[in-house]
Parts: structure tokens; C-alpha cells; sequence
């Protein structure tokens, strides 16, 4: 009677050992850069049967202010199951505790545009098998990161296909005094072309309609609510698609993991819809 249950207990184990072996693999690398001078970490989620003869689409995914490259993982460690659902790789850089992902004018070692786009994503192309284009790129964040995802994107439409924003602060004229903005570009009342010029609300010029595919969402009662909502109507304004999402729900944790989940599915369509669909088996 023994042996039977062995038996039992070996396939339960192999079974185990497999899936373990199959699922995504979370690396947390250090890229150095030279418009910082200093290193740079960020968390790389591979999809379970990752392989070198395969292209993948690679999605860049960008905290909020005071966090870091390891918030997305630990806080919602879905994402593992939607890279390997997906089949794409998910890139975690570091923003700064206040960085707000773009080069500062004042503060040279706080130049994050110019290591995202250009640094980061150079490294991860190249140490890693990615689909080389916009078609196989997107970039999305919350709150800080949300408007770090559309300014990336919306400057740099040759490198970004997609792009979304969960809880995003679209528009930072109005945080003014607060989040450290004003340390990277000086005061507001002194300098409100350069405050306008950084605000993703004051980019959507750049834009033609379907140059870009767009998803935005933010929660009712979201203190960033009516900016969104601004952003949203002046892109309707524009005619500029994209999607608007919006449900119950405040600036937390809890509501961007919803969110995510419902952006990473807007990406995959898009990464289907470019290209050859059999990354995502």
C-alpha cells in the first residue's frame, strides 16, 4: 500500500518542480549611467520558456513617487503571472525618490529621460532577445510613474508603440509646491513654460490621432481625478483615440493592481495586432 502513495507523492513533486521551473524569472539588474554618473537598478521579469530564439515585446513599468525599482514586484507580484500569460518581458527601472523621469535642468544627476530612453533601453536590447522597434515597446506607470510613461512616450514616439497611465499626474502645474518638482525645475512662478513643457497635459500637441495607443485610468476618488479627466477631455478635443477607465477607487495599491492587470491586456492587443502572435503562446 506504501508504494502507491510513493508513487503519488514523486508525481506531485515533479509536477511541482516543473511548474517551478517553467515560471517567470525576476532578475534585478544595475545598468550605469553615464548622463548620472552613477548605477541604476531596475527589476527584468522574463516569462517562463524565455529563450534567445525568440523575440519578445518588452513593456517598461514605472513606480510612483518614493518608490523604487522593486515596488511593482513585491507590492503586486501578479506580474510575474501576466509576463508569463503574456509572454512579453517586464522592465522595473528606478525613477528616483522624486525623480519624475525627466531631465532636470537643474539637478544633472537626476536625468532619467535620457537613461530611460536611450541607456536602459539600450542595455535591455541588448543583453536580452526583444522585439528592436516601437511595435514591440510600451511604457506605462502610476501616480509619478503614470506621468513618466505618457512624457516618455509622447516625446519619443520612435521608441514607444503604447503607453498607459494609472493614477498619473498629468498635470504637475498644479502640485507646484510639493513632490519635489520644484527642485528639479525651479519655482513654478518663475519658470511656468518650462512647468508647462514637462507636463504630459501640455505635450498632447505632439500627438496625431493613432500616432500612439493610449490607455489612461484613474480612480473617482483619486486626488489626481479632474486632471485626468482634463487630460481625457482634451484629447477628445483633439480627436486623439484612446481608452479612459475610471472606477471606484483612491490613489492605492489596491487600485493599481486592478489597473495594471487592465493595461497589460491593452498592451497585448497591441503587441498582437503588430506583430507575429506567436510570442504570446
Amino acid at each position: 500500500m506504501k508504494k502507491p502513495k510513493a508513487i503519488i507523492w514523486l508525481l506531485l513533486l515533479f509536477f511541482t518542480l516543473t511548474s517551478v521551473s517553467k515560471a517567470a524569472t525576476v532578475d534585478t539588474i544595475s545598468v550605469y549611467s553615464q548622463a548620472m554618473s552613477r548605477n541604476v537598478k531596475s527589476v527584468i521579469v522574463l516569462p517562463q520558456g524565455y529563450s534567445n530564439d525568440t523575440k519578445y515585446p518588452v513593456v517598461y513599468l514605472l513606480h510612483g513617487f518614493s518608490g523604487n525599482y522593486s515596488d511593482w514586484i513585491t507590492k503586486v507580484p501578479a506580474i510575474k503571472d501576466y509576463a508569463d500569460q503574456y509572454h512579453f518581458i517586464i522592465v522595473c527601472p528606478d525613477g528616483g525618490f522624486a525623480g519624475w523621469y525627466f531631465d532636470s535642468p537643474i539637478e544633472k544627476n537626476n536625468q532619467y529621460e535620457t537613461y530611460i530612453t536611450k541607456e536602459l533601453l539600450h542595455w535591455v536590447d541588448k543583453h536580452y532577445s526583444t522585439i528592436n522597434n516601437r511595435k514591440g515597446r510600451a511604457i506605462l506607470g502610476l501616480s509619478m510613474g503614470g506621468h513618466g510613461a505618457l512624457f516618455l512616450a509622447f516625446k519619443h514616439q520612435d521608441l514607444y508603440g503604447a503607453t498607459g497611465s494609472m493614477s498619473g499626474a498629468v498635470d504637475i502645474t498644479g502640485l507646484a509646491n510639493s513632490f519635489g518638482i520644484a527642485e528639479l525645475l525651479g519655482p513654478y512662478s518663475k519658470f511656468p513654460q518650462r512647468w508647462k513643457e514637462h507636463s504630459v497635459i501640455g505635450l498632447t500637441n505632439l500627438l496625431v490621432n493613432d500616432s500612439l495607443k493610449i490607455i489612461i485610468d484613474c480612480g473617482a476618488s483619486d486626488f489626481l481625478y479632474q486632471e485626468n479627466l482634463a487630460l481625457h477631455k482634451k484629447l477628445l478635443y483633439d480627436k486623439i483615440d484612446h481608452d479612459f477607465l475610471t472606477r471606484p477607487g483612491s490613489h492605492t495599491w489596491e487600485y493599481w493592481a486592478g489597473s495594471v492587470q487592465y493595461e497589460l491586456l491593452f498592451i497585448h492587443n497591441y503587441f498582437i495586432s503588430k506583430n507575429d502572435s506567436t510570442f504570446s503562446n
